[in-house]
């Protein structure tokens, strides 16, 4: 059986909540998962839309929305220093080649140090520490930094993009995808099934539907 794929950026409290809940489910149903950084902000600009936080309405009810997230599922959460920040270097630290359980611990360690404990991951002194914690024991910063590092975190946002992945987190498990905290449940429902949520030929007439009506200079 295929692994989830969970595409992920530590700019989303949205993620960090999955990302909590994620491997509980997979377990359940006999699957692994396998983590996809991916940079949100390159979502973003590939399809013309803004993130919740920089739309002012969004980013005040997205504190709302997360706090009762995050209590439902027993999560901690605090606000971390700055948001947005900027992700990259953990996004491509996390994406250096390491042993499938290290990346979990790392990103596990990441994700308590900025939406529990309130620290700046744009700091590579922080990154240095979090990866040494999780067993990383080598130059991460020096790693992140080559072109090789680069690459990759482009070539997964690119994958990601062209798998239509529009913003994080998401979920892609044989085929199917889900988006955000509010899709875990119909994740679980798919995998308990193990069939397709949506017949082909229902799929099929919804994508090939054409607009009436265009707002003007709308995205």
């Amino acid at each position: 059986m295929s692994a989830i794929r969970f595409h992920f950026d530590f700019l989303s409290p949205y993620a960090y909540i999955a990302w909590t809940q994620i491997h509980a489910i997979a377990d359940r149903h006999g699957r692994d998962v396998t983590p996809v950084p991916v940079l949100f902000a390159g979502l973003l600009d590939h399809h013309g839309t803004k993130g919740p936080a920089e739309i002012p309405a969004k980013r005040r009810y997205l504190y709302f929305d997360l706090v009762r997230k995050a209590r439902a599922l027993g999560v901690p959460l605090e606000a971390p220093p700055a948001h947005p920040f900027n992700p990259l270097l953990a996004l491509r630290v996390s994406s250096l080649p390491m042993p499938a359980a290290t990346q979990r611990a790392l990103i596990d360690r990441i994700y308590a140090a900025v939406w529990t404990e309130g620290r700046n991951i744009e700091s590579p002194a922080v990154i240095a520490e979090l990866a040494r914690d999780a067993g990383l024991d080598r130059d991460v910063i020096a790693e992140a930094a080559t072109p090789e590092a680069k690459v990759r975190l482009r070539a997964q946002t690119e994958q990601a993009i062209a798998d239509g992945v529009f913003g994080v987190p998401t979920m892609i498990v044989d085929g199917e995808p889900f988006w955000g905290v509010d899709s875990l449940p119909h994740l679980e429902d798919f995998l308990a099934a193990g069939q397709p949520s949506v017949d082909a030929a229902t799929l099929a007439r919804w994508s090939a539907m054409k607009p009436s009506a265009t707002r003007p200079g709308g995205r």
